[in-house]
């Protein structure tokens, strides 16, 4: 089950892939689409097949997309969230042998392309949820139980 909570900028980038996919490339691939099969026989020509496949996939991302924002909640940074760990916040950690992870906590649909940030739906996430500064926090993964320490708690206050 997938948390239908998402960052001011995360919902802004969706949005602007959704009007990307429908006002730009979808009528640019159709004319491609329109020009090839304008040539004749389809069942042989690479830029007919491959433009109306590329069609499709536009036509499936723009679905879900429009699906997808229309049930999203905007979670932007409240004043009251400082000092803790809450949906958003730039988190650092280190563990026992010195190693540090710097990420954000962020809706699903955001984690994509994004190596720094971790969806809130995450056990990492889960556990650091409320949590503060020196706090130490337990993270039962795949592999065991790990024990890290939290070194800081920031959000940006701003919108990208």
């Amino acid at each position: 089950m997938r948390t239908n909570l998402v960052t001011r900028e995360g919902y802004n980038k969706l949005k602007q892939e959704l009007d990307f996919l429908w006002r730009e490339e979808r009528p640019e691939v159709t004319k491609k689409v329109t020009w090839a099969a304008s040539l004749g026989d389809r069942s042989e020509n690479a830029d007919y097949q491959y433009n109306k496949k590329r069609l499709r996939e536009i036509d499936r991302r723009v679905r879900f997309l429009r699906k997808r924002l229309d049930v999203l909640k905007v979670i932007d940074y409240s004043p009251q969230q400082d000092g803790k760990v809450f949906f958003g916040a730039w988190v650092e950690i280190e563990n026992d042998d010195g190693d540090q992870k710097t990420f954000r906590i962020v809706g699903p649909d955001e984690i994509y392309g994004r190596n720094d940030y971790i969806s809130i739906d995450s056990p990492m996430a889960r556990a650091l949820l409320s949590k503060e500064v020196d706090d130490d926090i337990v993270v039962t993964t795949p592999l065991g139980k790990k024990e890290w320490l939290i070194n800081d708690i920031r959000y940006d206050t701003h919108a990208e």
